[in-house]
């Protein structure tokens, strides 16, 4: 969920539905304009005790961590009076609402440089880490602490979805306070690629988030699943989350992603900084001037822009898409996420082989594979037989194919293939992470949590 930093009201007002469908449009770029963006979240905690950083107060903070990153060129970034990001060359760090640290990475040619963007970041977090006492986790959900110790950062729209959440599911608090992620955001050349990276990156987004597992733990113990992070998603808010299976039916495009996002109820509007309670109001009356809390107000793309980003389906559309489906985990994952979405989305025939293994899955197959796959990871029976092993092992065929074809080399002659060597490790052990966790929690670990903060730490 990356922040927003407009004020919000400026601009001419929308005054038809043509323009929200081209806001999107204005994504559609030649292929040798295409580039990839990562995000990335982690938990910081104390190294003393292993309680999570509140955002300000006396030993290691999540202020100290923003002020002290300052040194490396990062510019601070003010709400009502509290550093609540920081940005730098294209690339930003922002707070979700229960402090997970997000790197928010720009917009870049190859696998190549977004790992050693990832890389930085995280030499940059540790050298600050250290010195305050703090540290940082690599998983998909938070393995210690309750919502009651849990901070929350002090950004107003927070407050508004804290509010909001319990009315719509009963998991959306723990989706804001104690999940993170690891998401890949990548273009598109017009309307039909578009639609049609959408589809195959939806259907595939069970098989990120098996192969990803990496979230078992919540309240010092086994939560149940491989990835909880996953199966929050699917209690957080049905209106504004999961497989989408409009995206599939013929003809599909911006159109119809807006007139879906239209339907979803508002969060907020922003005006001259502040966030105004919008939480159940709906856009198509706040594009006729009928919003009640700015009578007469039409909207400016400024507010279709915060729109969208409250919107969390598997894959979300803005000028680019993003890929949302799997849990934060160690190191060297953050560089094969956008590898594998990559290898699949950026050549022709990875692309086309993608949509043939996936195009005569129906609606209920896509959502039984996504359930499953929180729940079992590579164990999930997959659509017509056979198992997510299987389906995993012939999609990291395709993706490996895929980078091959894009043949983008390092400095010792490798290309991006090699980010994915992990994965192929994964599936050929049938073993997630996550489960490879439980299994040292129940032996080793003795059925402690706290050896996590050492194992799983970047």
């Amino acid at each position: 969920m990356s922040g927003t930093y407009n004020q919000g009201g400026e601009g001419a007002p929308i005054e038809n539905l043509e323009q929200l469908s081209a806001y999107l449009a204005k994504g559609c770029k030649p292929e040798s304009d295409f580039r990839i963006g990562t995000e990335h979240e982690k938990f910081g905690f104390a190294l003393n005790d292993h309680t999570p950083l509140a955002y300000d107060g006396d030993g290691p903070t999540v202020l100290k961590m923003l002020q002290g990153l300052q040194r490396f060129g990062w510019d601070a970034i003010v709400e009502a009076g509290y550093i609540v990001a920081l940005k730098r060359d294209g690339a930003s760090i922002t707070l979700e609402p229960g402090g997970q640290f997000e790197l928010s990475g720009a917009p870049l040619e190859n696998v190549h440089q977004t790992c050693g963007e990832v890389n930085k970041h995280l030499r940059e977090v540790r050298e600050v880490a250290d010195e305050i006492g703090a540290g940082f986790l690599g998983l998909g959900f938070s393995p210690k602490w309750s919502l009651e110790e849990t901070p929350m950062m002090p950004k107003a729209r927070y407050g508004l979805m804290k509010a909001y959440m319990p009315k719509v599911g009963t998991l959306g608090h723990q989706m804001m306070f104690r999940s993170a992620t690891v998401q890949t955001n990548l273009d598109f050349s017009d309307e039909a690629d578009m639609a049609k990276k959408f589809r195959v990156s939806l259907a595939l987004q069970p098989v990120a988030t098996a192969l990803f597992a990496n979230s078992p733990f919540a309240d010092k113990g086994l939560n149940g699943f491989l990835s909880y992070r996953a199966h929050i998603w699917t209690d957080t808010d049905r209106h504004r989350t999961g497989m989408l299976p409009f995206v599939f039916e013929d003809g599909f495009g911006f159109e119809n992603y807006v007139n879906w996002a239209l339907d979803v109820p508002m969060y907020f509007v922003k005006r001259k900084g502040a966030y105004l309670d919008a939480t159940g109001l709906n856009f198509r009356d706040f594009l006729e001037g009928k919003l009640d809390i700015l009578p007469g107000e039409k909207p400016v793309i400024s507010d279709w822009e915060d729109h969208l980003s409250t919107l969390f389906p598997e894959v979300r559309l803005k000028t680019f898409l993003e890929m949302r489906g799997a849990d934060s985990g160690a190191w060297d994952s953050l560089c094969a996420l956008p590898a594998f979405w990559v290898g699949l989305m950026y050549d022709g025939s990875a692309l086309d082989a993608a949509w043939d293994l996936v195009k005569g899955w129906n609606a209920d197959e896509r959502e039984q594979l996504r359930i499953d796959a929180a729940k079992l990871g590579l164990k999930a029976p997959a659509p017509g037989g056979g198992t997510m092993q299987e389906l995993a092992r012939q999609v990291l065929k395709i993706s490996r194919s895929g980078l091959n074809a894009r043949a983008r080399l390092n400095g010792h002659g490798e290309n991006e293939a090699l980010f994915l060597d992990e994965l192929d490790d994964i599936v050929k052990s049938g073993r997630t992470r996550a489960e490879d966790l439980i299994a040292r929690f129940e032996g080793e670990w003795n059925g402690s949590i706290e050896p996590v903060f050492t194992e799983c730490a970047y």
